[in-house]
């Protein structure tokens, strides 16, 4: 039985070539709803709802494990999707805080993500579970993700948009950041140099290589290592798929409709 893991968009893709390299045997599918993307800007009652419904088409596939790879349907769905679902479900932000907290040397942190997953705190709650006397920076980076999607992950244009994010985290001091989107792995690079040219030396927490490690508690099963990928728009997919999986993938385009939670 395969693991189901779904995203927003394309985004998710960063945790599935985590997850295959963490267990190439394992059987995955996964869903895009690239027609609602993005989540960020949603109200919570609304990603809740999205979220139950991709939950609901991987469920169809006959999956045996669900990794939510959005942070912001975590923040705003998590708590629902493991109440009703039948199979267990990671999400993106737990993960991360549990890296973060290991990683950290002066128990400063700092936190990016998209609007909504900032707004909801869930990485500072997340976090103060883990260790409570870690202090949390958090800040939005809303141009990340068309950067990401554009293909914009280097050069001069990114690398001003990251000084200008980071540079109020680092007046913190800093010395650990949480890329709170599975798009922002793409900008690492940039995101360091960023950090390096204003001064200070980062180690990067990414969600997606975090979930490829918490996935490992339930032993993911061998299979033939195939990877169905499914999508809700294919308005240019094909482009964006092979730049963050980084090789060619075909999606099939399918119709989910929007299921309240029980």
């Amino acid at each position: 039985m395969p693991i189901g893991i779904f995203d927003s968009g394309v985004g998710g893709l960063t945790v599935v070539k985590a997850v295959r390299a963490a267990y190439p045997k394992a059987d995955i599918v996964y869903l895009g709803d690239s027609a609602r993307v993005p989540y960020g800007t949603k109200s919570p009652a609304t990603v809740s709802n999205y979220s139950h419904a991709c939950l609901n088409f991987l469920l169809s596939k006959n999956i045996d494990l669900a990794m939510i790879a959005c942070n912001t349907a975590t923040a705003f769905g998590l708590k629902s999707l493991q109440a009703t679902s039948p199979v267990p479900v990671i999400g993106a932000i737990r993960p991360g805080a549990i890296s973060a907290a290991i990683t950290t040397r002066t128990g400063k942190v700092g936190v990016i993500g998209t609007n909504g997953t900032i707004r909801s705190g869930a990485y500072a709650e997340a976090i103060a579970q883990v260790d409570s006397t870690i202090q949390v920076y958090s800040t939005a980076c809303p141009l990340f993700v068309p950067l990401a999607e554009e293909g914009w992950t280097d050069g001069e244009v990114p690398l001003l948009a990251a000084k200008r994010y980071l540079e109020p985290l680092l007046e913190n001091e800093i010395d650990t950041l949480v890329l709170g989107c599975t798009h922002y792995p793409l900008l690492s690079q940039t995101i360091l140099e960023a950090s390096k040219q204003l001064g200070c030396e980062l180690s990067l927490c990414d969600s997606a290589t975090a979930m490829a490690t918490a996935a490992g508690e339930f032993s993911p099963a061998d299979g033939e290592g195939k990877l169905d990928l499914y999508v809700t728009d294919d308005s240019g997919i094909d482009a964006m798929v092979k730049r963050f999986l980084g090789e060619e993938c075909k999606a099939t385009l399918v119709d989910i409709h929007t299921t309240s939670k029980p």
